[in-house]
Protein backbone atom coordinates (compact mmCIF):
# COMPACT_ATOMS: atom_id res chain seq x y z
CA UNK A 1 0.00 0.00 0.00
CA UNK A 2 3.02 2.74 0.76
CA UNK A 3 4.49 1.70 -2.58
CA UNK A 4 1.24 2.57 -4.40
CA UNK A 5 1.00 5.66 -2.54
CA UNK A 6 4.68 6.58 -3.11
CA UNK A 7 3.80 6.04 -6.90
CA UNK A 8 0.40 8.13 -7.03
CA UNK A 9 2.82 10.98 -5.21
CA UNK A 10 5.49 10.36 -8.05
CA UNK A 11 3.27 10.59 -10.86
CA UNK A 12 3.97 13.51 -13.06
CA UNK A 13 1.18 13.10 -15.24
CA UNK A 14 -1.39 13.60 -11.63
CA UNK A 15 0.69 16.23 -9.78
CA UNK A 16 -0.01 18.08 -13.29
CA UNK A 17 -3.26 17.60 -13.81
CA UNK A 18 -4.42 18.15 -10.27
CA UNK A 19 -2.14 21.15 -10.36
CA UNK A 20 -4.15 23.08 -12.47
CA UNK A 21 -7.46 21.83 -11.23
CA UNK A 22 -6.15 23.66 -7.90
CA UNK A 23 -4.56 26.58 -9.80
CA UNK A 24 -8.00 27.20 -11.70
CA UNK A 25 -9.32 27.06 -8.17
CA UNK A 26 -7.67 29.37 -6.42
CA UNK A 27 -8.07 31.53 -9.49
CA UNK A 28 -12.11 31.58 -9.29
CA UNK A 29 -11.73 33.13 -6.03
CA UNK A 30 -9.45 35.98 -7.58
CA UNK A 31 -11.75 36.38 -9.72
CA UNK A 32 -14.54 36.68 -7.15
CA UNK A 33 -12.53 39.02 -5.36
CA UNK A 34 -11.70 40.94 -8.24
CA UNK A 35 -15.75 41.13 -9.91
CA UNK A 36 -17.53 41.33 -6.27
CA UNK A 37 -15.00 43.27 -4.27
CA UNK A 38 -15.44 40.92 -1.65
CA UNK A 39 -13.25 37.96 -0.72
CA UNK A 40 -15.68 34.47 -0.86
CA UNK A 41 -13.34 31.23 -0.48
CA UNK A 42 -16.31 28.95 -0.92
CA UNK A 43 -15.89 29.30 -4.48
CA UNK A 44 -12.82 27.28 -3.90
CA UNK A 45 -15.25 24.73 -3.77
CA UNK A 46 -17.43 25.50 -6.42
CA UNK A 47 -17.86 24.25 -9.55
CA UNK A 48 -19.02 27.02 -12.43
CA UNK A 49 -17.15 30.22 -12.96
CA UNK A 50 -13.99 31.73 -14.23
CA UNK A 51 -11.65 29.46 -15.56
CA UNK A 52 -13.23 25.89 -15.69
CA UNK A 53 -11.18 23.65 -13.45
CA UNK A 54 -12.68 21.05 -15.27
CA UNK A 55 -11.50 22.48 -18.32
CA UNK A 56 -7.78 23.24 -16.68
CA UNK A 57 -7.96 19.57 -15.63
CA UNK A 58 -8.31 17.42 -18.39
CA UNK A 59 -6.34 19.62 -20.57
CA UNK A 60 -3.55 19.57 -17.96
CA UNK A 61 -3.86 16.29 -18.24
CA UNK A 62 -3.76 15.70 -22.49
CA UNK A 63 -0.96 17.42 -22.80
CA UNK A 64 0.84 16.50 -19.85
CA UNK A 65 0.31 12.45 -21.55
CA UNK A 66 1.27 14.01 -24.59
CA UNK A 67 4.46 15.30 -23.19
CA UNK A 68 5.29 11.65 -21.67
CA UNK A 69 4.04 9.28 -24.20
CA UNK A 70 4.00 11.25 -27.05
CA UNK A 71 1.62 13.37 -29.38
CA UNK A 72 1.07 10.76 -31.82
CA UNK A 73 0.35 7.85 -28.85
CA UNK A 74 -3.13 6.34 -28.12
CA UNK A 75 -2.72 7.61 -24.69
CA UNK A 76 -2.59 11.14 -25.78
CA UNK A 77 -5.84 10.21 -28.09
CA UNK A 78 -7.50 9.04 -25.66
CA UNK A 79 -6.51 11.98 -23.34
CA UNK A 80 -7.66 14.39 -25.91
CA UNK A 81 -11.03 13.14 -27.17
CA UNK A 82 -11.82 12.52 -22.85
CA UNK A 83 -10.71 16.47 -22.79
CA UNK A 84 -12.93 17.15 -25.83
CA UNK A 85 -15.99 15.21 -24.07
CA UNK A 86 -15.54 17.25 -20.56
CA UNK A 87 -15.47 20.54 -22.03
CA UNK A 88 -18.28 20.05 -24.15
CA UNK A 89 -20.50 18.84 -21.64
CA UNK A 90 -19.32 21.86 -19.04
CA UNK A 91 -20.37 24.31 -21.73
CA UNK A 92 -23.26 22.72 -22.74
CA UNK A 93 -25.07 20.70 -20.73
CA UNK A 94 -23.78 21.68 -17.68
CA UNK A 95 -24.40 25.06 -18.78
CA UNK A 96 -28.36 24.13 -19.81
CA UNK A 97 -28.72 22.47 -16.71
CA UNK A 98 -27.52 25.94 -14.79
CA UNK A 99 -30.04 27.99 -16.94
CA UNK A 100 -32.97 25.74 -15.94
CA UNK A 101 -32.16 25.92 -12.72
CA UNK A 102 -31.88 29.50 -12.66
CA UNK A 103 -35.11 29.54 -14.44
CA UNK A 104 -37.13 27.54 -11.73
CA UNK A 105 -35.60 29.10 -8.90
CA UNK A 106 -37.38 32.11 -10.19
CA UNK A 107 -40.47 30.04 -10.36
CA UNK A 108 -40.33 29.00 -7.22
CA UNK A 109 -40.25 32.49 -5.87
CA UNK A 110 -43.24 33.48 -7.56
CA UNK A 111 -45.10 30.78 -5.74
CA UNK A 112 -43.46 30.78 -2.42
CA UNK A 113 -44.71 34.59 -2.24
CA UNK A 114 -48.07 34.05 -2.57
CA UNK A 115 -48.16 30.59 -0.63
CA UNK A 116 -46.55 29.02 2.32
CA UNK A 117 -44.20 26.85 0.33
CA UNK A 118 -40.46 25.98 2.14
CA UNK A 119 -38.07 27.41 -0.56
CA UNK A 120 -34.87 25.66 -1.68
CA UNK A 121 -32.84 27.30 -4.20
CA UNK A 122 -31.22 25.20 -6.94
CA UNK A 123 -27.58 25.48 -7.53
CA UNK A 124 -27.42 27.54 -10.69
CA UNK A 125 -23.40 27.87 -11.35
CA UNK A 126 -22.84 24.77 -12.74
CA UNK A 127 -21.77 25.57 -16.24
CA UNK A 128 -19.66 27.13 -17.86
CA UNK A 129 -19.39 29.80 -20.46
CA UNK A 130 -17.29 29.19 -23.76
CA UNK A 131 -15.09 31.68 -22.96
CA UNK A 132 -14.71 30.49 -19.23
CA UNK A 133 -14.23 26.73 -20.59
CA UNK A 134 -11.50 28.43 -23.18
CA UNK A 135 -10.01 30.26 -20.24
CA UNK A 136 -9.41 26.90 -18.58
CA UNK A 137 -8.50 24.59 -21.13
CA UNK A 138 -5.34 27.47 -21.83
CA UNK A 139 -4.75 27.61 -18.31
CA UNK A 140 -4.29 23.40 -18.17
CA UNK A 141 -1.85 23.46 -21.32
CA UNK A 142 -0.09 26.38 -20.22
CA UNK A 143 0.52 24.73 -16.37
CA UNK A 144 1.60 21.46 -18.52
CA UNK A 145 4.03 23.01 -20.30
CA UNK A 146 5.51 25.19 -17.31
CA UNK A 147 5.27 22.52 -14.72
Amino acid sequence: MHDLFSQLIANRVLQTAVGALLAAQILKVFFVLLVRGKLDLRFFLNSGGMPSSHSALVSALAVSIGREYGFDSAFFAIATVFALIVMYDAAGVRRAAGKQAEVLNQIIEQIYRNQNLTQERLKELIGHTPIEVFAGCLLGILFAFVY
